[in-house]
């Protein structure tokens, strides 16, 4: 199921990024007063802090980098303003819109989510790794799931936000505007918000410990991991080998597909012969995969622009991510793939073996690791089996790193 684009004593270069300082404001849009005791956050990130009294906010260290700031109020929607932070210090104003609702009355659902939908949400929300199997969505009320049976379509959202809690990691989660869609017939799971994360407290140094390695372990082989390693020159360093992957047709599959199809049609008793062929007819697959045997260097992955400051994402076709340091979840079951004859063969499949898809030209790899645009590529294999248990803020750092808080 493919995924659109969610540790250990290793020092990475290029990770003691520039900090920058931010301020402002939060108002009401209509009146523009000042909105006292506001949450502001900065998504995907352990960063918020709550307004004065004069609605002010101040941000004193932000790492380098493009960021959503999102500012929260009970009777008011959200307001979200995207950022790019630098060096220079930012003085801003977001405004909240009152919605109709501000007396906080209770809103009936008429329909209550179906146990079996709300079941399908959170197996492909939060995952099935062992990380993710410590998570727990604590405001299960507060998401509604629907499923579209003509579109063979699963969609959730949330009024407020979802709140998960993962015991894994140590981090809870609020996922404000979440935006959850899986349509199961193209096998394409998307979900985006702006979600907030909260340091738990351990119980026990003990615990702490268990977090901070069980972090470092959900890091090492990330999607973030490899563009921070992409973006420094240190694939091989950092225990990456990327490979061209190109997807080609199968010449055999539209006629073993149709003649399948005929005999499917005949509402009738099939004989061991047709049984037979019904089988061998669905065992052909409609494509193979071709991977090339040379390793990628970084310069064919990557455009690095003037100045170099900018670094952008590029490649043909598909990239085979394979990562040789450490070896799968222990609930990690993929399907194995068809090769194309005389392609090479593929890496061992006891590594992390991950697919990804850029659905644009070419997309800007930030100095903290992060695409521009998170939505520009599909990720598959191991990286599309990885969800909430494995979701890490953009402001962490590896232990060992120079910047480390």
């Amino acid at each position: 199921m493919r995924t659109l684009l969610a540790f250990f004593c290793l020092l990475l270069p290029g990770l003691a990024l520039g900090q920058g300082r931010l301020s402002g404001v939060v108002q009401d849009s209509v009146t523009h007063q000042p909105l006292a005791f506001a949450s502001v956050f900065l998504a995907n990130t352990t960063l918020g802090v709550t307004t004065t009294e004069q609605g002010t906010f101040e941000f004193a260290r932000v790492p380098a980098g493009t960021y959503d700031l999102v500012a929260s109020y009970v009777g008011y929607r959200l307001a979200r303003q995207t950022i790019k932070v630098t060096e220079v210090p930012q003085q801003l104003t977001l405004r909240l819109a009152p919605t109709a609702n501000q007396l906080g009355e209770v809103v009936v659902r008429p329909n209550p989510n179906r146990a079996s939908d709300y079941q399908k949400f959170t197996d492909l929300f939060l995952g099935q790794s062992t990380f993710s199997r410590q998570c727990r969505i604590r405001n299960p009320d507060d998401v509604l799931v629907d499923f579209d049976a003509e579109a063979n379509e699963l969609t959730a959202r949330a009024n407020k936000f979802v709140q998960v809690d993962n015991q894994a990691l140590g981090y809870r989660v609020r996922y404000y505007g979440l935006h959850f869609t899986c349509n199961f017939t193209r096998q394409v799971v998307t979900f985006y918000g702006q979600p907030v994360f909260e340091e738990m407290t351990p119980r026990s140094e003990r615990q702490r410990r268990q977090w901070a390695a069980n972090r470092a372990q959900a890091y090492l082989g990330s999607p973030t991991h490899f563009f921070r390693s992409l973006r420094d020159s240190q694939l091989t360093a950092q225990g990456f080998v990327a490979r061209r992957l190109r997807i080609v047709p199968n010449p055999r599959f539209a006629r073993a597909d149709s003649l399948r199809r005929a005999l499917l049609r005949q509402p009738r008793a099939y004989s061991a012969a047709e049984q037979d062929s019904l089988g061998r007819w669905a065992g052909v697959p409609p494509s193979f995969a071709l991977l090339y045997a040379t390793p990628l260097h970084v310069d064919s992955l990557r455009r690095v622009a003037p100045g170099g400051q900018r670094v952008l994402l590029r490649f043909r076709d598909r990239l085979q991510v394979t990562y040789l340091l450490a070896g799968p979840d222990a609930n990690y079951h993929p399907q194995p793939a068809r090769y194309a004859r005389g392609a090479a063969p593929p890496l061992p499949q006891d590594r992390q073996v991950s697919q990804l898809v850029l659905m644009q030209r070419e997309i800007e790899i930030e100095p903290n690791g992060q695409l521009a645009n998170p939505l520009a590529v599909f990720t598959d294999g191991y990286w599309g089996f990885e969800k909430m248990g494995e979701f890490l803020p953009v402001n962490y750092l590896p232990p060992g790193s120079s910047s480390h808080p």
